[in-house]
C-alpha cells in the first residue's frame, strides 16, 4: 500500500466490514463515512511503514483486498483483512495471507491474530494454513453513565496514567504474562500524538507494575485494548479506568471467557456480550500466566 492507496483502502474496509456485519449480523460495524477507516492506514504506517498489502485487479487496477501486519520483537502480528465483496470466493485473502506467513517463516518468527468466531469463512482460512486456536475472548460492551462507573468491587486507587518512563515496565510485563514484545507501540500509544490514545498502569501493594491497558477514541475505533495484567483484580481495575476514560460512550472490550472471576466483575457492572474472538497462532506460542486482553487498533497478537 502506498500513500495514495489510503483512501482506496479505508473504502474497502468500510464496505467490506460493514457488509458482513450487515448480511450476517443484521448491522454495521463502521459508521461515519468510509474516511474513518484511514485510522488502519494511519496506525500501521506510523509504526510500520510498507507493512500493508493489497491485491489488484490486473486488468482494471482495483483493489481487491488488502491486510496489513505488524512485525514486532517477538513475532508478527496479523491486522485486518478486507475482500471486496466483488471478489468474495476468488482466493484473494489466501493470497494475502500466504504473502505474510512466507514473510514470518523468512524471520523464523510466530504469526498470529485475534479474529471473529462468528465467521467462519474466516476462521477456515486460518485453520487450513494451520493456525491453531489458543484462547477466546468474550466482546463485551456497555453505555457509560456520564458520571462514570462507581463500585466498590474495584480499587482505582491502584491505577494511574502510563508515561514513557513504564515502557521498559510494561514490556518485560507482556513478555512474563504472554510471552511478546512490543516497545514501539507503547511508546506509540503513551507519546499520543494524534491525541486518541490512553494508557493505564496498575501496581500492586509494593508499588511494582501489574497490569496496563491501552484504549482508543476515534470514530473508526472505540475500544479498550492491548493490555495484560498478572490477575483479574488487576485487570478489573484497568477495564473500569479505562472505560471511565470514556463516559457517556459505549466502547468495546474483550475479556477471556476462562477467567471467571474477572467475567462476573464485568456483568456485575452492566456489560453485555456482543460476539467472540479467538486468538489463533502460527508457530510457537507460550502459555498465558495471567490475563490479555486484546485489541483490534493495533491488532494484539
Amino acid at each position: 500500500m502506498e500513500k495514495s492507496d489510503w483512501s482506496e483502502v479505508a473504502s474497502l474496509i468500510y464496505l467490506s466490514t460493514n457488509h458482513w456485519y450487515e448480511t450476517k449480523q443484521g448491522h454495521s460495524a463502521f459508521s461515519g463515512g468510509p474516511q474513518v477507516c484511514q485510522l488502519f492506514c494511519q496506525v500501521y504506517e506510523d509504526l510500520d511503514p510498507g507493512c500493508c498489502l493489497i491485491a489488484e485487479h490486473k486488468e482494471t487496477g482495483a483493489i481487491m483486498g488488502s491486510c496489513f501486519y505488524h512485525p514486532r520483537e517477538t513475532h508478527v502480528s496479523l491486522g485486518i483483512m478486507n475482500v471486496h465483496p466483488n471478489f468474495f470466493g476468488a482466493g484473494v485473502a489466501s493470497a494475502l495471507l500466504n504473502e505474510i506467513i512466507d514473510f514470518t517463516k523468512a524471520r523464523s518468527m510466530s504469526l498470529r491474530l485475534v479474529s471473529s468466531a462468528l465467521n467462519l469463512d474466516s476462521y477456515s482460512l486460518y485453520n487450513r494454513k494451520g493456525f491453531i486456536p489458543t484462547a477466546i475472548y468474550q466482546d463485551m460492551m456497555l453505555k457509560i453513565p456520564e458520571t462514570g462507573i462507581e463500585s466498590s468491587k474495584f480499587d482505582l486507587s491502584r491505577v494511574r496514567n502510563a508515561d514513557l518512563e513504564d515502557v521498559s515496565a510494561m514490556a518485560a510485563l507482556e513478555l512474563e504474562v504472554s510471552g511478546i514484545s512490543r516497545d514501539r507501540d507503547y511508546n506509540y500509544f503513551i507519546e499520543n500524538k494524534a491525541g486518541i490514545w490512553h494508557v493505564s498502569i496498575s501496581e500492586d501493594k509494593n508499588g511494582q507494575i501489574d497490569g496496563f491497558l491501552v484504549s482508543v477514541n476515534h470514530p473508526g475505533s472505540n475500544m479498550l485494548g492491548p493490555g495484560v495484567a498478572r490477575n483479574a483484580a488487576a485487570a478489573g481495575n484497568l477495564i473500569v479506568n479505562e472505560l471511565n476514560q470514556h463516559k457517556g460512550r459505549s466502547p468495546l472490550f474483550l475479556v477471556p471467557a476462562d477467567n471467571r472471576e474477572l467475567v462476573d466483575a464485568m456483568y456485575s457492572i452492566g456489560a453485555k456480550n456482543c460476539e467472540l474472538h479467538f486468538s489463533q497462532v502460527l508457530g510457537d506460542q507460550q502459555p498465558i500466566k495471567g490475563v490479555v486482553m486484546p485489541s483490534f487498533m493495533p491488532e494484539t497478537g
